[in-house]
């Protein structure tokens, strides 16, 4: 009886082992199976492979299937990232083709923008220090600021703005040479802008076939000019008009050119303008949209330009001030060309 149940009993010792054993190796299947994936290796020929794997790290799959990355090639994802899920992507791209980084950059999470340019160019930090303008403002008596040259009103300068300096410390970045990033990182004023203070006046414009303004400065000039075309037949056209001081043409305030027109005479807001090839130095263009001015409206070709083609104007103005306010605008003009 006894020895029934001792064989009994290793039967069952080894049907609990065997069990077991298979229920391990079941295991040990499962784990192999699930830890193998696909993953596909675009090369940077575009040549594509598919390689069944048990790595995660992008590095040891390549270097399990004998793929070496040269110097001027990139990886995507990078050499230390992990690929976990399965029909997984690896790119090999050249660096000599930054548009085909930046298209993988974008399909790629794990790779920042500037991970991505230092990739194939460096970016490069510098202090740059800037000496810079203050614009003035224009008010009235009142001290509210006025917008003389898109007013329907009439004003006198009762004192003369003058533009402030400062002196600007940027931190900036460069790639390949340009600037891609400029942040201001202190700023010291030199001087403070003076604003200008103008005053309302009752000065009435009149428009005749002379066109020009009675009691101010230019108004012998603008009676002058007109009566030298009387009885000259205009053109008239729309010219795109800009506006430019004697300090944005390029020349030091200490050079002997400085603020001398291609006619020899030095340049004369509210009277001098550059203009194309096709009208003569000395010609007279009247433009309307200036009627109520010192000039009444009247101007002289004394000057030329390396942008202001045929179609173009360009006004003379006394401050950088007065042009940036103008800006660029069509206006019609009366060309009188002897």
């Amino acid at each position: 009886m006894k020895e029934n149940e001792q064989a009994s009993l290793s039967i069952k010792k080894i049907a609990l082992i065997t069990v077991m054993l298979i229920f391990m190796l079941g295991m040990g299947v499962r784990a192999t199976t699930t830890s193998l994936r696909t993953v596909k290796i675009v090369l940077s020929d575009n040549y594509q492979i598919e390689v069944i794997t048990t790595k995660k790290v992008v590095s040891e799959i390549l270097e399990e299937n004998h793929i070496i990355v040269l110097p001027t090639e990139n990886v995507f994802p990078s050499l230390d990232a992990e690929v976990s899920n399965e029909n997984a992507t690896i790119t090999i791209a050249s660096s000599e083709n930054p548009t085909e980084l930046v298209t993988l950059a974008e399909e790629s999470q794990r790779v920042s923008v500037e991970q991505l340019l230092s990739n194939y160019s460096p970016i490069t930090e510098k202090i740059v220090t800037k000496n810079e303008e203050i614009s003035y403002k224009t008010l009235d008596e009142n001290g509210k600021e006025v917008d003389v040259d898109n007013s329907s009103k009439n004003y006198k300068v009762q004192k003369k703005g003058k533009t402030g300096k400062k002196q600007s410390v940027y931190k900036v970045k460069y790639q390949n040479d340009i600037e891609i990033e400029k942040i201001e990182i202190s700023n010291k004023i030199i001087s403070q802008p003076v604003n200008e203070i103008v005053k309302e006046t009752l000065e009435v414009s009149t428009r005749s076939s002379n066109s020009y303004r009675e009691g101010t400065v230019s108004s012998q000039n603008a009676k002058g000019l007109a009566k030298l075309v009387e009885g000259i037949e205009p053109q008239v056209k729309t010219l795109n008009a800009s506006a430019y001081t004697a300090s944005t043409c390029g020349k030091s305030p200490s050079s002997p050119g400085y603020g001398i027109t291609a006619s020899g005479a030095r340049a004369t807001a509210w009277y001098t303008v550059a203009a194309g090839s096709a009208y003569p130095i000395g010609t007279i263009i009247y433009i309307p949209y200036f009627a109520n001015k010192a000039n009444g409206g009247w101007f002289v070709v004394q000057d030329r330009g390396g942008a202001i083609k045929n179609n173009k104007l360009d006004v003379y103005m006394d401050t950088y001030r007065e042009c940036e306010i103008f800006g660029r605008r069509n206006l019609e003009c009366y060309i009188y060309v002897k």
